[in-house]
């Protein structure tokens, strides 16, 4: 069994990054800025955003976190938006999810640039990915992406399940591990909560990608021997025998699965320090394109 390691491919690839911006440095050019807006005080969102500008400093992006209050409204927000489109010194933003009841979300990632959504989240860049154009992925399937390939796993003729059909994660899984090329061409079941018989279908599968965040959901007698696991799921649990009072937990049976498993993601450090590296990925690819 062998740990697809997050943490350690995460530096790697910060650390490719941050040799690209020495040599823009070296050649006089621009280095990439990224800008996050904040709406409310979510403390898993505030920490969130907050690693993102740690990532940025670490190799050498500039960055820019615009926090706005709880109160802010859809119009105010709206405003903010179109400021960072027309902003030529902003290569990449991020609108930081979720947002508050008194805005559409829709109609918020509908105005940002698709030429600055290193979310990859406007239509324009989702339908872009559906067709196999080159555009931005959203970060956490960018980086499982990434995993699979550093670790040279094979996708080719596999049957990979999905479980669970989030627009983040799920939905573009399904697209991406299923299109030609590598990581790819693997045969893929998207499941999710109405799905009957799900042990059933998972007990097939070659790869399984679970994003469900229903914490220990995937248990050990649901997966076949050498199966592929990638778990997504992140779940705070109360433990009171923990220093912090809670565990992080994954979708996974950690356990007792990887007894079971060829290659398996951790948690935490398995997907989650990558979708922060490969959102500096796409603020990189921004900066190119931008020239």
């Amino acid at each position: 069994m062998i740990i697809l390691d997050g943490k350690k491919v995460s530096n790697d690839i910060k650390n490719e990054i941050a040799a690209e911006v020495e040599k823009m440095k070296a050649n006089g050019e621009k280095v990439p800025h990224l800008a996050a807006i904040i709406v409310g005080d979510d403390g898993a969102s505030l920490t969130y955003v907050g690693s993102k500008v740690k990532a940025c400093e670490r190799v050498g992006f500039e960055s820019t976190l615009v926090k706005m209050a709880h109160t802010t409204s859809e119009l105010e927000l709206l405003k903010k938006i179109k400021e960072l489109n027309e902003d030529d010194n902003i290569d990449g933003f991020i609108v930081q999810l979720p947002l508050p009841p008194q805005i559409d979300t829709q109609k918020v990632l509908l105005t940002v640039d698709p030429s600055k959504d290193v979310d990859g989240f406007h239509p324009e860049n989702f339908g872009k990915m559906a067709l196999d154009m080159s555009t931005f992925i959203p970060a956490t399937p960018f980086g499982i992406l990434e995993l699979l390939q550093r670790y040279e796993v094979d996708t080719k003729g596999k049957h990979t399940v999905v479980i669970g059909r989030s627009h983040i994660v799920g939905r573009p899984m399904s697209i991406l591990m299923s299109r030609k090329g590598w990581p790819g061409n693997s045969t893929v079941t998207l499941t999710h909560s109405n799905t009957k018989n799900i042990a059933q279908i998972t007990t097939q599968a070659d790869i399984i990608i679970s994003a469900l965040g229903v914490p220990n959901f995937l248990k050990a007698e649901m997966v076949k021997d050498d199966a592929v696991i990638i778990d997504v799921g992140i779940t705070r649990v109360e433990d009171e025998s923990h220093p912090k009072g809670y565990v992080i937990t994954g979708d996974v049976d950690f356990e007792n699965v990887s007894k079971k498993a060829s290659f398996i993601t951790p948690v935490p450090g398995g997907v989650g320090p990558m979708t922060i590296a490969m959102l500096l990925k796409n603020t990189l690819l921004a900066r190119e394109q931008r020239k």
